[in-house]
């Protein structure tokens, strides 16, 4: 398989990655593609120390760093890793195995759901999957946690690609992908790209996803996602499912200990969309908002 890692400034992480991803690897298993796009930092130096090949680009873009990476990388199934997440040399197997088997990693498995969403095993024609999240939240502040209590328990975020820092596709699927017109929110959209029936999350894979360490990133996350979520929406007649209020309320029916970080998960939604509107008006669809808490 090819696994390519846009890569901005992500010198304090992208060793984390690496070496949770190259670990138990055997030589020549993964065809691994860094680029480094627009750095000022040592990105590509510290990537340049392990098995890897490291392209750079002056240009700060992560949709062009995917298709320098693209057009270098040799083979299939095809993962687009985040650098600032972890994901293992078993997780990365697991997910090329579920694009690789025509039903899955286990046949004889039933068609099931798991948390996070459909259970690999899923007959069809599958073109994309992704793993499980396992968010990073200790040390974080209870307003952090208390979104993150809340997001994780939406139905579109359980069965969406989007927001797991890993997309692994077929061929195809990769052709369907690099169909796309730009877009900020470039998980999400290659998320809606494929029915239920053509992805799938696999429970024999976890992506480590650091959040926020402060409310204030948490925000700039969130006004960055109500943006590409706005962009989207111009452009296709369902952009995905807007959380609303009939949504937390079956989530606080279910665990009424939640309400609290129902009302705080709220707040900050419509703090984000009121913040996002201004750029959204202005067609402002190139300012990254970027969490640099995380990367500590």
């Amino acid at each position: 398989m090819s696994i390519v890692i846009p890569a901005h400034n992500e010198a304090r992480v992208i060793g984390r990655l690496l070496d949770g991803l190259l670990r138990e690897a055997r030589p020549g298993e993964f065809d691994v593609v860094v680029v480094a796009n627009g750095c000022t930092d040592d990105t590509a130096a510290v990537a340049g120390a392990y098995d890897v090949r490291v392209l750079a680009t002056p240009v700060p873009s992560k949709r062009e760093a995917l298709r320098l990476g693209d057009e270098a990388a040799r083979g299939y199934p095809r993962l687009y890793v985040d650098a600032d997440i972890e994901l293992t040399t078993a997780g990365a197997r697991a997910l090329a195995a579920a694009l690789t088997t025509p039903t899955g990693p286990d046949p004889n498995a039933p068609h099931t759901t798991t948390p996070d969403g459909p259970r690999a095993g899923a007959p069809g024609g599958v073109l994309a999957a992704a793993p499980e999240r396992e968010l990073a939240l200790g040390g974080r502040p209870w307003r952090v946690r208390a979104y993150y209590a809340i997001w994780t328990r939406l139905p579109h975020v359980r069965a969406g690609l989007f927001g797991r820092g890993v997309i692994a596709v077929t061929e195809a699927g990769n052709a369907r992908i690099r169909a796309l017109p730009p877009a900020m929110a470039d998980d999400l959209a290659a998320s809606l790209a494929f029915s239920p029936d053509e992805r799938v999350i696999v429970p024999g894979a976890r992506a480590v996803i650091q959040t926020p360490r402060t409310v204030a990133d948490l925000m700039r996350r969130r006004v960055r996602a109500a943006t590409s979520v706005g962009e989207l929406e111009q452009t296709q007649a369902t952009a995905g499912d807007r959380t609303g209020p009939r949504d937390l309320l079956a989530i606080v029916a279910a665990r009424p200990s939640l309400l609290a970080a129902a009302v705080v998960f709220a707040l900050v939604a419509v703090v984000a969309r009121r913040r996002a509107a201004r750029a959204i008006r202005a067609g402002d669809f190139t300012t990254w908002l970027r969490d640099e808490s995380s990367r500590t």
